[in-house]
């Protein structure tokens, strides 16, 4: 007996020997194979021992057998299984497992709603870029909302004047009038002009779990503005995953920002609840540009436990104002406030100060918060209903000048000092009666109208003028800050109902129905000394006019729902847009092969209520609603070769209707009678290769703008005038690459290169129009303008980018990335080539810059799921000088005089500056900038 107990106690020990040396850790890294995937689940096959990947998608499993296999598995992808062996103590490394997404590539979220129009990896047949929030968060700092884009193909970012929010981008050759940008499906450009200010959705980057690109015609079944791509930016949900963060983070130019959020998670009575607030405030990079923004972000949510419904209801804001550089220098200007003939590429012909103080009469100030409610309904196992309500309400403006003094405007040569900034107390003390030396070098005194000193729009000049026999001034006009109001109230709603037809085909169909109320018109902010504003613009007042006093302070509204009663000056009008639209999708998916076709039709009214022009008698005042149906039809298909290869084409068609000025020009109620859509096709065929360590894709594309609508400026002869140019057409045509790898598990490598050709084709003609009721200009109806093979402009033709990142600690983390532009050439205007043997386009030097950063990670909590981050961003490190925009077309062999042939060119006079003549009107881009973050998160 005793024996058989010595035997079963030597036995049990053996075996407790045996399995504590069987024992051994398994670590590894889970990547989507561009970035890594915290939060991934991994268990051992058949047991109960699991884990979940930390911050850095790094995992370690304490492993009770010796061979085996690990399930992956993460919201999105593909479940992964991987063999394991481990020999007893001692620890396996898997190295990077690649997951294949099965959904999208959008690691933070999952899309619920079907009106989300998400490109999918390997199964959308577009070209798509997607960015997401861990490198948004991490890379972005001071830099404007559109900058984290321009590592992506064919995108061209500007900072433009430089003041914040100012920033814009083109994507293929095509402004952002021309590009739709969504938000959860919303669509968010003006109604009336296609417009985005970034400066209003400031807050987005703290908000987005990722921003998808599609260039090209896109996958948005609504039928929305893109011509060059689409901007999707998806933000967090309420039902994230329970935590939050907070951080801090300073920079150059006393950029301060502070920012917390928290989420609840998705609780057990299926509600939920999201929030974020930030505040920033700085001096800006350029001269006199301060600004100051808040953010609030607010999500709830709520699903039924049988997940048939799920309501999310969000509210985001940007609140904010910011001074402005609104006025371009010319490259002279820069040099002249420079140094040794080096330009001052921070000067602001807006900037100055006024009673000791900086003050900038050009200010933006806007909020405009949206609210949405998206509601999913899972009908069955095949169909599923989404629906999204929204609504926006804009309140704010956009403040400069008005009137003149003796014919100089605020920023003329006479209220400059010395080193160029605006004398701002000088233009006081001459409202006020204070006598100034202007012109003729004596003292000259203001003249009172009616026993006050009155301002006006008056600049204070009359007459044409010319050398021999100059302008005639008078002393009785003034300067004043005016606010150019454009207000809107928005509310929308899109309606998407998803069948699933059998297994391989779904059908959509949807409606998407908006309505819009631009009110625009101008007030007075200060009369800067003046006595009152003698406004003689209501039709129904003339010749008596009206005399103001009232004033209204620059201060961001936040209240949107105060329509605030407002003595008007200058122009007066509203614009008011209705939307209703269908739009279908069918799509086709088997095996390796996906496939769609889809259409849209919208209709779209114009209407415009003008009480200021018009008198209340006359039909003019109020319109009809001018109505123009338009449309588009989209085909597309996408064939996985095998697990590494694939290919896709697509083609489609647009008839876009024309903005409101196109209807309505030249803030008059009359109908263009040139009035036509737009036609866009466009065709893409593409190529992507992924493995488990590098991935790529290569995209050629050609896509032709038919009947372009574009406003000119007045003709040379008469300023009263205004020009529109018809049958203008484009055709940009490319060619794009995008790869990155891991090469080690520490190292990882991305690659940017596209060029483009991007020309206007054919020639066009030019009307003139009077401004004061839209009539033609005798002999000035259908003036050819020459622009066949002309260059668009704007942005640059080739781009490519290198960058690379490697973990040189465990979390410590450097970056680096180089950026290149060429082909980059003016801004145009068809005026320029009224001539058969025009130069063409101005070409702009190119450049390259090169941004760093540095990253720590330090993990806290008991668990380690919690962690402190430190990120160091320099953006242009090596203080680059270089011109990102120019709004003229000036070459260096024209003639530095129109009318004196004999003062030789810009190049004979040795006024060029890198080969450009030094009167064109130009934006230099940003020198070298930096910022630092702190955030903590849990």
């Amino acid at each position: 007996m005793k024996t058989m107990k010595n035997w079963l106690l030597t036995g049990l020990l053996f075996m407790i020997v045996s399995t504590a040396f069987s024992q051994g850790k398994i670590t590894g890294m889970i990547t989507d194979g561009v970035g890594s995937l915290p939060g991934a689940n991994v268990v051992i096959k058949g047991s109960a021992t699991a884990t979940s990947t930390d911050f850095d998608g790094k995992f370690t499993l304490n492993a009770t057998t010796s061979t085996g296999e690990i399930v992956i598995s993460f919201l999105g992808y593909e479940n992964k299984t991987v063999r394991f062996s481990v020999s007893g103590g001692s620890t396996t490394n898997l190295g990077t497992i690649v997951l294949t997404s099965n959904s999208n590539e959008l690691s933070e979220i999952v899309v619920k709603s079907s009106v989300v129009d998400i490109a999918k990896d390997r199964k959308t047949p577009v070209a798509v870029s997607t960015i997401k929030a861990a490198e948004i968060q991490e890379k972005l700092g001071t830099q404007e909302f559109p900058e984290i884009l321009r590592n992506t193909p064919s995108v061209y970012v500007t900072k433009s004047g430089g003041g914040f929010g100012d920033a814009r981008i083109n994507i293929r050759g095509f402004n952002q009038n021309n590009i739709a940008v969504m938000i959860n499906g919303m669509p968010v450009n003006d109604m009336e002009n296609g417009s985005v200010y970034w400066s209003n959705w400031a807050g987005l980057s703290e908000v987005a779990s990722a921003i998808q690109v599609q260039r090209g015609l896109g996958a948005s079944k609504l039928a929305t503005p893109s011509v060059g791509g689409t901007i999707n930016i998806v933000t967090k949900a309420s039902d994230r995953k329970e935590g939050g963060s907070f951080s801090s983070g300073f920079g150059n130019g006393r950029n301060f920002k502070i920012q917390g959020s928290y989420s609840t998670g998705k609780l057990d009575n299926g509600l939920s609840a999201s929030i974020l607030l930030s505040q920033t405030m700085g001096d800006g990079y350029i001269q006199g540009t301060q600004f100051e923004g808040s953010n609030y972000y607010v999500a709830l949510g709520y699903a039924t436990k049988n997940n048939k419904h799920d309501f999310q209801l969000t509210v985001t804001g940007a609140p904010q104002w910011h001074n402005q550089r609104s006025t371009t220098p010319t490259i002279a200007t820069y040099q002249k406030y420079g140094v040794n003939g080096e330009p001052n590429t921070r000067y602001n012909a807006d900037a100055g100060y006024l009673n000791g103080e900086q003050y900038n009469i050009r200010k933006n100030y806007y909020h405009k918060p949206v609210a949405s409610v998206n509601w999913d309904y899972k009908i069955n196992e095949t169909t599923k209903l989404s629906t999204v309500l929204y609504a926006s309400m804009g309140r704010g403006a956009g403040a400069s000048a008005g009137g003149g003094v003796g014919g100089a405007t605020y920023n003329g040569s006479v209220f400059l000092n010395a080193d160029g900034s605006v004398n701002y107390d000088k233009i006081q003390a001459w409202n006020n009666g204070t006598g100034q030396v202007f012109f003729n070098g004596a003292n000259q005194t203001r003249t009172k109208i009616g026993g006050v000193y009155q301002n006006s729009s008056s600049t204070g000049r009359t007459g044409q003028g010319t050398t021999a026999s100059p302008y005639v001034y008078n002393t009785t006009s003034g300067i004043s800050q005016t606010s150019s109001i454009n207000s809107h109230d928005w509310f929308g709603a899109v309606i998407n109902l998803n069948k699933k037809l059998s297994n391989t085909l779904t059908l959509d169909f949807g409606i998407d129905a908006r309505t819009y109320t631009g009110y625009h018109f101008t007030v007075v902010n200060d009369l800067l000394g003046g006595g009152e504003f003698f406004d003689n613009n209501i039709a129904s007042l003339k010749p008596a006019g009206r005399h103001i006093t009232s004033t209204y302070a620059t201060d961001v509204q936040w209240n949107v729902f105060d329509k605030k009663d407002y003595e008007k000056i200058s122009f007066n009008s509203t614009g008011k847009v209705k939307w209703y639209g269908v739009f279908t999708q069918l799509e086709y998916s088997k095996d390796n092969l996906t496939a769609f076709v889809q259409g849209a039709i919208s209709e779209q009214g114009f209407k415009r209520e003008d009480n200021f022009v018009y008198l209340p008698t006359d039909p003019l005042s109020s319109t009809d609603y001018k109505n123009i149906l338009g449309g588009n039809v989209k085909a597309g298909a996408n064939y996985n070769l095998d697990e590494k290869n694939n290919v896709y084409v697509n083609a489609g068609y647009y008839s876009r209707q024309p903005f409101f000025n196109s209807v309505y020009p030249n803030n008059r109620s009359t109908v263009n009678p040139n009035l036509t859509n737009e036609k866009i096709l466009g065709f893409e065929a593409g190529y992507g290769f992924r493995t488990r360590t590098f991935t790529a894709t290569v995209n050629l594309y050609n896509t032709t703008w038919n009947d372009r609508y574009l406003k000119g400026n007045a003709l040379p002869s008469d300023n009263n005038t205004y020009t529109e140019y018809v049958g203008l057409n484009e055709v940009h045509s490319g060619f794009e690459l995008e790869a990155s790898s891991n090469l080690t598990e520490r190292l990882k490598l991305n690659a940017m290169f596209s060029y483009g050709i991007w020309e206007y084709k054919g020639n066009a003609t030019v009307n003139a129009y009077y401004q004061v009721d839209n009539t033609a200009v005798p002999g000035f109806s259908g003036i050819p303008v020459y622009m066949d093979k002309v260059k668009v402009g704007d942005a640059a033709q080739m781009t490519a980018s290198l960058g690379a990142a490697y973990e040189i600690l465990t979390r410590v983390t450097i970056d680096a990335n180089y950026n290149f532009n060429d082909k980059l050439y003016a801004g145009l205007s068809p005026i320029n080539f009224s001539s058969p043997d025009n130069k063409g386009a101005l070409e702009l030097p190119s450049y390259g810059l090169v941004d760093a950063g540095f990253s720590y990670k330090m993990l806290t909590g008991k668990n380690k799921d919690k962690s402190v981050n430190f990120r160091l961003n320099v953006n242009n490190l090596f203080d680059k000088v270089y011109i990102a925009e120019s709004r003229t077309n000036i070459f260096s062999d024209d003639n530095v005089s129109t009318t004196n042939a004999a003062l030789g060119t810009y190049a004979s006079n040795n006024r060029l500056y890198k080969g450009l003549a030094d009167a064109n009107q130009v934006y230099f881009g940003f020198g070298r900038t930096w910022n630092f973050t702190l955030r903590y998160d849990f």
